[in-house]
């Protein structure tokens, strides 16, 4: 037999064998054949392999969507990973967002407050964007590459198996359902006293007896395969003990590194207070205007100290009026307040039962609280 002869043979078996089987599977829908189940605990742990797939797959993605929310970007590395080669790199949004407002301080200047609130605002974006790559990088590594390992790699063994397990249980049908029409019609050639070859059952009967052996073994793979699950639940439950822990681990940096940039901006009282237009209302969350100032100037004992020994105990115990220079640019938060410019000269006094952080100041026929952290009076 030449090799064309056995190969011509082979796909007859192997067409004749899909065909029996799709008979088989076709009939077995129709309700008009017997279909071998599977026992309970081999069920059972089919179904447990397909849901730690399915939730798999949502927890992959959904972290993959939390470490890189933009689609395009993930897409890119998708496509990058998949070529084999390496994503350019690129600012994510805080370093870019660090960069422009560290661009923005330079061009302002380094000197004024503004501008260099802006830098040191910048330079602690761009150390929560790096903290955020070493996120990304222990996530993908310690996380998302074991449970992407399982999809790709150990259920596509168990998928492989568990197909080889159906074909292996229709041949076996599809073995019975022969033998036993083989039976049939031997029945009704004894009925009609003619003579029946025994060789149809004996073969029919050997065919069985083949196909349960293969289907037997093929079961025992699949189920030895099939309780490694609970294996790699243990090995996912460490991965995620990880990815804990690499979360913990940049919140404590972002929490360390704003703790840090609220002490600089200490030294900036209008950092704080240049855009604040709540009113009085606010809620606890949102620091109000004498509580921010109260703050600033505990730490600036400096600018504190300068304007209580220029008179302002003083000031606030007598019913006079003094001029003074206001330091820094101040927006009113309410109609109460008066709007400050920064080198202006105003005349400031107090008035009984009035806040020790503020003094009211006049500026033409405008009237209105300022902040004395603001001011620095003139003799």
């Amino acid at each position: 037999m030449n090799i064309m002869d056995f190969n011509v043979k082979k796909l007859a078996a192997d067409a004749g064998t899909f065909l029996s089987r799709a008979v088989q599977f076709t009939e077995e829908k129709l309700g008009q054949a017997e279909k071998t189940e599977l026992d309970a605990h081999l069920e059972n742990l089919l179904s447990k392999a397909e849901c730690t797939k399915l939730w798999t797959e949502k927890i992959m993605k959904q972290t993959e969507v939390l470490l890189q929310p933009n689609p395009n970007a993930r897409i890119e590395e998708f496509v990058y990973e998949k070529l084999d080669r390496k994503a350019p790199s690129r600012m994510n949004n805080p370093e870019l967002l660090g960069q422009y407002m560290i661009d923005a301080g330079n061009e302002f200047g380094p000197g004024t407050a503004y501008g260099n609130a802006l830098i040191k605002c910048g330079e602690t974006q761009k150390r929560i964007g790096t903290a955020d790559r070493e996120l990304i990088q222990t996530s993908a590594i310690n996380f998302l590459t074991p449970l992407r390992n399982f999809i790709e790699g150990d259920y596509k063994t168990i998928t492989k198996e568990r197909k080889l397990l159906q074909n292996k249980r229709l041949d076996l049908d599809a073995a019975k359902t022969r033998l036993k029409k083989a039976k049939v019609a031997e029945a009704r050639a004894a009925q009609l006293n003619t003579s029946q070859p025994e060789e149809n059952n004996i073969m029919s009967e050997q065919e069985v007896r083949i196909t349960q052996s293969e289907f037997d073994r093929q079961a025992e793979i699949t189920r030895l395969l099939l309780e490694g699950i609970s294996s790699t639940h243990a090995h996912h439950l460490r991965c995620l003990n990880d990815f804990v822990e690499a979360q913990m681990t940049y919140y404590a940096q972002c929490y360390q590194y704003m703790l840090d940039l609220q002490k600089q901006l200490g030294s900036f009282p209008s950092t704080f207070l240049s855009n604040n237009n709540q009113s009085s209302s606010t809620p606890v969350q949102s620091v109000s205007a004498p509580s921010v100032l109260a703050s600033a100037s505990a730490s600036l004992p400096s600018v504190s100290n300068s304007i209580v020994t220029s008179g302002i105990s003083e000031l606030k115990s007598s019913s006079g009026s003094r001029k003074a220079r206001v330091l820094y640019d101040y927006d009113a938060a309410n109609s109460s307040e008066l709007s400050l410019l920064a080198d202006e000269v105003i005349t400031v006094y107090s008035i009984p039962g009035m806040d020790s952080d503020w003094l009211m100041g006049e500026r033409g026929n405008q009237k209105g609280k300022v902040p004395i952290t603001y001011l620095e009076l003139l003799n």
